[in-house]
């Protein structure tokens, strides 16, 4: 054999080799995608189970909120069914954006009974009601946790599949960009909650 040939077949190789680990680096890093928004899922699951106690314990005080309580239910089932579709699958941009629309509305509904919370001293009083809303909060800090957890791995996976060489590979094996998760989408959104005195 030739040296122009075992030099061909050595840059054959060492390309093939390189493809090889860049093809497996960008599926690690999908399947770490995947699997953060696991540890979403379970905290969102968690999140969902403490709403309807939060609820009943409400329901005793707020006799003359009942439409505020059902929004609350109604945004908690819409997120739950949101939650399940994006659970199925994890890096459909399309699931994530209705689960994040679906969190937003949930997210709002439940100001607004916190609001009115505020409104009924013996609720905002009741054992049960500050034990559960201590639960949800510290439940919310998770959800945030392991939301920046999944876009840390979303942007790491983003960046491996758009810098060059590897950006070759994704478009060959058609790895797409994939989505952050935002808790909120607009300045508005992002205000605090004022309640009047």
């Amino acid at each position: 054999m030739s040296v122009t040939l075992w030099v061909v077949l050595a840059i054959g190789l060492v390309l093939f080799f390189w493809a090889v680990g860049a093809y497996n680096r960008l599926v690690r890093l999908k399947n770490a995608i995947a699997n953060a928004f696991g540890q979403i899922d379970v905290q969102l699951k968690r999140r969902y189970d403490l709403i309807p106690n939060l609820v009943e314990v409400a329901r005793r005080y707020l006799q003359h909120e009942a439409q505020t309580l059902e929004a609350v239910i109604a945004a908690r089932n819409q997120a739950r069914s949101a939650e399940q579709t994006a659970a199925g699958n994890p890096l459909n941009a399309g699931a994530l954006g209705a689960l994040a629309g679906a969190e937003q509305l949930l997210g709002g509904a439940l100001g607004k009974l916190f609001a009115v919370v505020e409104d009924y001293p013996d609720l905002k009083a009741d054992q049960n009601m500050r034990e559960l809303s201590e639960e949800l909060t510290s439940t919310e800090n998770r959800v945030g946790f392991a939301r920046q957890a999944y876009n840390d791995h979303v942007l790491e996976f983003n960046d491996a599949a758009a810098q060059f060489p590897t950006l070759i590979i994704a478009r060959l094996f058609n790895f797409q960009p994939q989505a952050m998760l935002e808790s909120t989408t607009s300045a508005v959104e992002r205000e605090a909650i004022r309640i009047s005195m």
